[in-house]
């Protein structure tokens, strides 16, 4: 990616104090951006990682706003589009990353999980697209979600899959209705990412042993996905979730990884 393909413009990425959000905050960053980090919850250590974060893209000669919002809440998302156009003027690019949901079976989650399930991975990215509209008609920005392949395929104890289907309905039905805005919508479906959240998968994936090493995503890998739909190579794609996954879907059958 050029290093100033997006000087002098504006993303706010969602749920960017770790892991997919993080990286996909720098690569904005290197390529000219100036970045709004989002954090949860205030005094632990994802404010310490949005901070910290901060800090560096800062170093390196862009601006960082951090703020603090949980995207289930609306009146938080009001706030977060307000500070983000004060510290920093416009907004060119929103990236829907935020996610929040247990591992569990659905038949087996409880009703504040159900609740907590929907208000943060539909409702909270509904709620950033509405509150972001004025200011991406503005831009004639973008909007990408970040999905995952729970969309598509049964994965054991990922009931965030089915919010991940859901918002990728939201992409297609935005993509037209936002396109006389001038507004881009698309999503990255991506596969199996490594983050913190691999490990926890593991546990309730026991086959997860089996898939070799080289099908396996790096965040970074997300990010060029993200930043690609963003730039102006891509202005020919319109409500499509691209699938990243280096195949794996691709095949039911894997040769099991060698030991």
């Amino acid at each position: 990616m050029e290093a100033f393909l997006f000087k002098d413009r504006v993303a706010l990425i969602t749920g960017s104090s770790r892991g997919i959000g993080s990286s996909i905050a720098r690569k904005f960053a290197q390529a000219g951006a100036d970045v709004a980090i989002n954090y949860r919850k205030s005094g632990g250590s994802s404010e310490k990682k949005a901070m910290a974060l901060a800090g560096e893209i800062e170093q390196a000669g862009r601006r960082a706003a951090v703020v603090q919002a949980d995207i289930s809440n609306k009146a938080e998302v009001r706030t977060l589009l307000k500070e983000t156009l004060e510290k920093l003027g416009r907004l060119d690019f929103l990236i829907l990353n935020a996610a929040r949901a247990p591992f569990k079976p659905i038949e087996k989650l409880l009703e504040r999980e159900l609740k907590q399930l929907v208000e943060t991975n539909y409702m909270g990215n509904i709620f950033c697209i509405q509150e972001a509209l004025p200011a991406l008609t503005e831009s004639k920005g973008k909007i990408v979600f970040i999905s995952s392949l729970g969309s598509k395929f049964y994965n054991p104890s990922y009931p965030l899959g089915s919010m991940k289907a859901a918002m990728e309905a939201v992409v297609r039905d935005c993509a037209e209705s936002l396109r006389p805005r001038g507004i881009q919508v698309n999503g990255v479906c991506a596969g199996i990412v490594k983050t913190d959240a691999l490990k926890t998968l593991r546990q309730f994936w026991e086959e997860l042993e089996q898939i070799p090493e080289e099908i396996f995503i790096e965040p970074d890998e997300v990010a060029d996905a993200v930043l690609f739909l963003s730039s102006p190579a891509a202005r020919g794609i319109l409500g499509q979730c691209i699938v990243l996954d280096k195949g794996l879907s691709l095949s039911l059958f894997r040769q099991p990884a060698k030991k």
